[in-house]
């Protein structure tokens, strides 16, 4: 009896496998943007909405992090570096953009939805998704609610954005590529090494999103040292984005479908709210440095440090330059908003916990 548990883990997992790729292979055939990407995250959310048992175990969530930052790391190069003097504006411009999308997203949230101060400032902190949920039940705020709220903006922003490039025609005309020479076996073998060694190095030290990042160290490091020149296999790279793809579209089988319906237009306008404000901010970051376009909406984008960095392999955008602003804004995110919500939450509230 005991293995009926671990058979139906097993199942849900190949099956979350199997619609994913299904999805991600019909948006690439029909030639969509970020097409394995989305058309997995698609397909696993409609099926996760649909009361399908599905998941991604956590070891293999860990494996698809690690391969996604091997191939961030392997598209390192000196024309990246042209960028990084204007990092410290950007972030700047960025801490301001959060500080805006918080409490622009929050205020719509109380007045035309009703909710309670706590809860909207938690549902419009753009990233930081576990750490938000964990805070909202020290709280006692609304955490289904919040779950909705959050989920929603990372589905509709990876759906969006490729599409929002494309259709503008401001997508990089010189796209940035992984390596064309495929890594020998032992290359492979050194990679995996090193950017698991890396991770658990960073995990010790609680670094956020430590799997992604620590193999992108380490791939980054190896690639543009020189020491390793070949990149992953193209099928690697599919499974990668297929799988990341699904990852996002399992948090749907953690939400109730009549609880998804009762804040839908909560999320769909707290989501407006946040991206008018995003773009007035873009704007500013467009006249005031030289960064693409393109870089600065998917840094800007406010959603999850995964989901965006994944979609800068797939949109020729600046991995190094949205993964500092991602960073940032997780590290920023989830420092401040303990201290926000303190301050900001109302007395009843207090007397309610």
């Amino acid at each position: 009896m005991a293995s009926l548990p671990d058979r139906a883990r097993i199942l849900g997992t190949i099956e979350t496998l199997v619609i994913g790729a299904a999805g991600g292979l019909l948006f690439l055939w029909t030639g969509l943007p970020g097409g394995l990407i989305s058309g997995a995250m698609v397909a696993v959310g409609i099926a996760a909405l649909a009361g399908r048992p599905l998941l991604m175990p956590p070891m293999l969530t860990q494996a698809v992090l690690v391969l996604l930052g091997i191939m961030l790391g392997s598209l390192v190069s000196r024309q990246m570096i042209q960028h990084m003097g204007a990092y410290p504006l950007t972030i700047a411009l960025l801490a301001l953009a959060t500080f805006c999308m918080t409490f622009g997203s929050s205020f719509y949230l109380q007045r035309a939805h009703g909710w309670d101060r706590t809860s909207a400032l938690l549902a419009a902190s753009p990233g930081a998704l576990s750490q938000i949920t964990i805070l909202a039940a020290e709280k006692g705020a609304d955490v289904a609610a919040i779950a909705v709220v959050q989920t929603m903006r990372v589905i509709l922003l990876t759906a969006a954005l490729p599409l929002l490039l494309a259709l503008s025609g401001v997508a990089p005309t010189t796209p940035l590529t992984v390596a064309s020479i495929i890594a020998s076996p032992i290359e492979l073998a050194v990679l995996a090494a090193a950017a698991i060694a890396v991770a658990l190095l960073l995990r010790l030290i609680r670094f956020p999103a430590s799997w992604m990042f620590g193999a992108m160290i380490a791939s980054s490091t190896l690639h543009g040292t020189g020491l390793i020149e070949g990149g992953l296999p193209d099928w690697m790279r599919g499974v990668a984005l297929v799988g990341i793809g699904a990852v996002i579209g399992t948090r749907f089988a953690r939400v109730d479908t009549r609880t998804l319906l009762s804040h839908v237009n909560a999320a769909l306008g707290s989501f407006t709210v946040a991206i008018v404000l995003s773009a007035i901010f873009i704007a500013v970051a467009m006249l005031t440095t030289q960064v693409r376009f393109a870089d600065i909406v998917v840094a800007f984008a406010p959603g999850a440090m995964d989901a965006m960095l994944a979609l800068a392999l797939t949109l020729h955008v600046d991995p190094i330059f949205v993964g500092a602003h991602h960073l940032s804004r997780f590290l920023f995110v989830s420092v401040a908003t303990p201290g926000i919500i303190h301050l900001f939450r109302r007395p009843q509230e207090d007397v309610d916990d």
